[in-house]
């Protein structure tokens, strides 16, 4: 059997692996080995292998659970002009605010996630969107609280 991830396919070892490195990035190759029941070997050579098909494309720092709950995060659904997706897409990604943005079907064109550390510059960022060249509508929400993150 194998799993699909995009357009990748890939092994349920894989996926184990893929697993074990979204809990923890820094973990070490001897500890992947024994919770997976293989050789260091065996994981160099999947992780290798999963470099080079371009499933794994690097690592990142995951937060902790008191930080994130001392940020105000806000989702934001985006309207936008016919044929200015490159240039909003562009202009949000220059906002340190804007965590996610996705692209989205509906009524809707993007759905982007921000976070800041208070109100005040959760409310600039939102002014600053809905100012951006090309974005017609936003409709924002705060986060209250997060049921799952997986």
């Amino acid at each position: 059997m194998q799993y699909i991830v995009g357009v990748m396919k890939v092994s349920p070892e894989d996926l184990a692996l893929l697993n074990l490195l979204r809990d923890d990035a820094r973990i070490t190759t001897s500890d992947l080995a024994r919770r997976l029941g293989v050789s260091r070997t065996t994981v160099q050579v999947r992780m290798e292998r999963l470099r080079a098909q371009g499933v794994i494309t690097g690592f990142t720092v995951k937060t902790s659970p008191a930080y994130e709950d001392s940020q105000i995060v806000a989702l934001v659904t985006i309207v936008i002009a016919p044929k200015v997706m490159r240039s909003v897409v562009a202009a949000l990604k220059k906002r340190q605010e804007v965590r996610r943005v996705f692209s989205v079907n509906g009524p809707y064109d993007l759905f982007a996630e921000i976070a800041a550390p208070n109100v005040s510059e959760v409310d600039e960022a939102l002014d600053a969107i809905g100012d951006m060249e090309g974005v017609e509508r936003t409709t924002s929400m705060i986060v209250l609280s997060v049921k799952l993150d997986r």
